[in-house]
């Protein structure tokens, strides 16, 4: 099937698309409804914090350990069977998160949930960029980013909605999974996977990215140039509610709602980055804007104009406009590497940002506050800086992907 009939609002972008809407609203739905739900299953006041981040980062385990074993399954068995597979765990784990009574309880079903929600965005993301042609593939991904982003805002409202209720939240999260599956029957295998599987060409092996220097090296730069979304909004917009309260007295301010704003925000962003990329031809170009803003940014979220809960919102959702280059980040990802090795990467490599949030979270709050004793601004910033210095070092290093042919095999000659 020729890949060049395929527009950017084509069933497979949709699909993709909704599959990461769904994707969001159970990712970001813990820190929406963190405090009522941790409460509820025993936590007090004074645990919150630890309980808290003990599930957070029990989620984020999850996706890094599931983008491993999905990205594997993505280029063995199928772009496809990653989007049913992983789709049926997470909503079944999210389903079941509506039950459960303890901390322990918590932490583990969001582990469960966390190995499902690793394999959805890569697969897509590899799915459309394999369908798309170069010249419409950055705008068709970031399509599919934006509109699945806006899953957190759906998120939100449903807790308004449902009166707080943050066990049907839950629930109707596995049923919106589900109902999904029936959508995704009418979507066909990328074409490039399977010319690839009639092959004997190693697929899905993980260790490829260890075994060879220059490949190595990209992997790791595809990584770390991906790590200022997870500081903004793990760190600064989760705990955005702590911020106010050190900075201007507040204690009303809401952090689901911080979230809600932000990740309005990263789905303008998405759209408009992909835009910009195709204006500049260019992923390199798009992505220095969009870090020299985030930076602007964190200089006004860190200044006196952040002085009250409307200037906190307002500064959050520019903040999450900042890092709308998710979309593009996975897809030159994905564009870094061949036809065997790229669900294994786009699938990787986002979850590896994710399951780097522990360690930003072991930086932030045990190093700088808890054995130096710095207070949270303090430590804030300094966390900002050294995510960022590293992102731009390894921005610098990471080569233009925007006119690659994705029709190869890694290490090998092209596809015929």
């Amino acid at each position: 099937m020729n890949r060049k009939q395929f527009g950017v609002l084509s069933l497979p972008v949709i699909v993709a698309a909704l599959g990461y809407f769904v994707d969001i609203y159970d990712l970001l739905l813990f820190t929406i409804v963190k405090k009522p739900s941790m409460l509820a299953v025993g936590s007090t006041p004074l645990t919150l914090l630890a309980d808290s981040t003990k599930v957070i980062n029990w989620q984020m385990v999850g996706l890094l350990l599931g983008g491993i074993i999905w990205g594997v399954l993505g280029d063995k068995k199928g772009r496809l069977s990653v989007l049913f597979g992983s789709i049926i765990l997470y909503s079944t784990a999210n389903f079941i998160t509506g039950f459960i009574q303890t901390v322990d309880q918590y932490a583990w079903c969001r582990f469960v949930a966390g190995l499902g929600l690793a394999g959805e965005l890569g697969a897509g993301i590899t799915l459309v960029s394999e369908m798309l042609p170069k010249e419409r593939r950055g705008v068709g991904t970031s399509m599919v980013a934006a509109i699945g982003l806006s899953g957190c805002v759906l998120a939100y409202f449903t807790y308004q909605f449902t009166g707080h209720d943050w066990r049907l939240c839950y629930k109707i999260g596995g049923c919106l999974g589900i109902l999904l599956l029936f959508l995704r029957i009418s979507v066909v295998e990328s074409g490039m996977f399977k010319m690839i599987k009639q092959t004997n060409v190693s697929r899905g092996n993980f260790f490829m990215f260890f075994t060879d220097v220059s490949r190595f090296k990209k992997y790791i730069l595809a990584i770390l140039i991906g790590l200022p979304t997870w500081y903004v909004i793990g760190i600064l917009v989760n705990q955005s509610d702590r911020f106010a309260e050190a900075m201007f007295g507040s204690t009303t301010l809401d952090s689901g709602r911080s979230i809600m704003f932000a990740y309005v925000g990263i789905s303008i962003g998405d759209i408009t980055i992909g835009l910009v990329s195709q204006y500049f031809k260019s992923r390199k170009m798009a992505l220095l804007i969009f870090y020299i803003i985030c930076i602007i940014c964190l200089f006004i979220f860190f200044s006196a104009f952040n002085n009250s809960n409307a200037s906190m919102y307002f500064i959050c959702a520019a903040l999450g406009f900042s890092t709308g280059f998710w979309a593009i980040f996975i897809t030159m990802g994905a564009e870094q590497f061949g036809t065997n090795l790229r669900a294994t990467a786009a699938t990787t490599i986002p979850n590896m940002v994710r399951g780097a949030l522990p360690l930003i979270n072991l930086m932030f709050l045990d190093l700088f506050q808890k054995n130096l004793h710095w207070p949270i601004i303090k430590s804030g910033i300094t966390t900002g800086i050294i995510v960022m210095a590293i992102t731009l070092v390894a921005y610098y290093f990471t080569k233009e992907t925007f006119h690659k042919d994705l029709n190869y095999i890694e290490g090998e000659t092209p596809l015929p």
